[in-house]
């Protein structure tokens, strides 16, 4: 009985103790740069919104430059997020119906679709530019979404249980280096037009200080997220299935061993893989209580972690605005040009991406698989509360001359233990701990939560934070409670997200199949005790998916 019980389990044991390979750092590149060009497209409307309020709804004879009314403006940069929600439950349910592979090549080409597709924004007026811009852009984040809950998974059943986490976070990673590349590729594009189309500020020639030609650097800056995702398609469909799906899910033993054998280098007989087919016998849905009894306080943890976490990591922009205007990085619009603002924009948050942004990830992609999941996001919530209550308490000292050096590192502080912290195992987790027939669900129900949080503090709080003072609100907005009192509603999301941590378990150095509750025989919980392995005897091949 014994035996019988390990046969299955030391071909899965292949899977967790195989040596890191070149295939693995292939993975992380093909699936990393999904993320580059999520995160690319994610956050490059945010660079040239300014730009489209100047182009489009400047009004003739006024003082100061046109802005994106605040309905218009809340459509543009929240109508990706409502697509991205979408897709992420969506796609997430289809990669558990049809295969991780089979789905992933879907969302990789709306992504370079929607994206060539929102630089071709066509309309007379300012409305019907606005309204095909958003159209596109919601498609645009429904193929966004489907990658969270694939590119996840798919790493998790790749890669080994000593480096996982490693391998996960660093194509979560990924994100960094497209918010980086947003805002270089707007300092190029608007450098160059400024060279070649140069114009004086708004305060000396209104028309003049918006060349016509500014029309085609915001559509060019959208278009080109298409490129990264385009040169990856097609080393994303000549990825294999994951094996962990194909036996475990699908059943289908001769595929499996083939698949296996592309990812392990090595060979794997049919009939050893035919035996991990008994081990998925115990089939419970979703809704069911027997998922409820086994995983209804993880998904909670997932879900609610990954919302309280957005909901502060969204709302950060709030005061950049403060920061920039107050070190002097961003003018008064009214003494700049089109493109010099939008310069000015891209130089200030490719700074605030190198110095607070990247680091973070990498600090996680470094440190995860030595201090575990559980204490990176634990310490990560607790950090930022503790940073959000020093920007909040002595909140009008920071805001005084003089002071503003250590607003800006507090800031920095912040974002630095987002993504040294919840902001990484958020998104690793959900890839570990549900069963694989439910994973790429699971982990898109706890992404789309997520996205309900970013959702609330991008726009949420962009109404609260306005100032109590009707005459000192930005343009269009109602009066709210402020920046200083918002800060501490988001310290205190920081400190319920430390608490909802307590249901999510450690997955650090164990099998998914340990995580899941799939091995849940006495047999098979013996043989996962220790951290001793023999790596499956196997011939080893030199294959890959060329």
């Amino acid at each position: 009985m014994v035996g019988t019980q390990q046969q299955p389990l030391q071909v899965l044991n292949a899977l967790d103790v195989a040596k890191t390979q070149w295939y693995h750092f292939t993975a992380i590149v093909i699936a990393g740069m999904g993320f580059f060009t999520d995160a690319y497209d994610l956050f490059c409307i945010s660079l040239v919104t300014k730009l489209l309020g100047r182009i489009y709804y400047t009004v003739p004879g006024s003082p100061t430059p046109g802005i994106l009314p605040p309905n218009v403006s809340a459509a543009v940069n929240g109508v990706a997020f409502c697509g991205t929600l979408s897709g992420q439950l969506f796609f997430g349910w289809l990669g558990d119906k049809m295969g991780r592979k089979k789905v992933y090549g879907m969302t990789l080409m709306m992504m370079v679709l929607f994206s060539l597709a929102s630089g071709q924004s066509f309309g007379h007026t300012p409305k019907t530019v606005m309204g095909t811009l958003c159209f596109f852009r919601f498609w645009l984040g429904f193929g966004i979404g489907g990658d969270y809950p694939l590119s996840a998974t798919i790493m998790s059943e790749y890669a080994n249980k000593k480096t996982r986490g490693a391998f996960i976070a660093a194509v979560f990673a990924m994100q960094g280096f497209g918010i980086l590349a947003g805002g270089l590729i707007a300092i190029v594009i608007s450098s160059v037009f400024r060279a070649r189309f140069p114009s004086p500020a708004y305060a000396v020639d209104p028309a003049a200080s918006v060349p016509p030609q500014a029309d085609y650097v915001w559509r060019i800056i959208l278009m080109f997220g298409s490129v990264p995702a385009g040169v990856t398609y097609y080393w994303r469909l000549k990825m294999p299935e994951t094996a962990r799906y194909t036996a475990l899910v699908a059943k289908n033993a001769k595929q499996a061993a083939a698949d296996m054998s592309k990812v392990l280098q090595v060979e794997i007989t049919e009939e050893q893989a035919k035996s991990m087919e008994s081990k998925n016998e115990a089939q419970y849905g979703l809704f069911s209580m027997e998922f409820l009894r086994r995983h209804g306080k993880h998904l909670l943890g997932t879900t609610m972690t990954w919302l309280l976490l957005d909901i502060a990591f969204y709302s950060q922009n709030l005061f950049q605005k403060d920061i920039f205007s107050a070190i002097g990085w961003i003018p008064k619009p009214k003494t700049m040009s089109a493109l010099d603002e939008l310069y000015k924009i891209a130089r200030a948050q490719t700074l605030i991406a190198l110095c607070g942004t990247v680091p973070g990830y990498w600090f996680t992609v470094g440190l995860i698989d030595i201090i575990g999941r559980f204490w990176i996001q634990l310490v990560g919530f607790f950090m930022m509360s503790v940073f959000m209550l020093g920007l909040a308490l002595p909140y009008h000292h920071w805001t005084t001359s003089g002071n503003h050096i250590g607003f800006v590192v507090m800031y920095a502080f912040t974002f630095f233990f987002a993504n040294f912290g919840p902001n990484s195992t958020t998104f690793i987790v959900p890839a570990e701990i549900f069963p694989a027939r439910l994973r790429s669900t699971c982990h898109g129900i706890s992404a789309a939560s997520g996205k309900v949080g970013a959702i609330i503090g991008s726009f949420g709080f962009l109404y609260l934070a306005q100032n109590p003072d009707q005459t000192k609100t930005d343009h269009g907005y109602p009066p709210g409670i402020g920046v200083r009192n918002s800060l501490f509603l988001l310290a205190g999301c920081n400190i319920f997200g430390l608490l909802f941590t307590f249901l999510v378990p450690e997955s650090k150095g164990k099998s998914l199949e340990e995580m899941s509750g799939e091995n849940d025989s006495d047999e098979t919980s013996d043989y996962y005790v220790g951290a001793e392995y023999e790596e499956y005897p196997a011939k080893r091949i030199g294959n890959s998916f060329q």
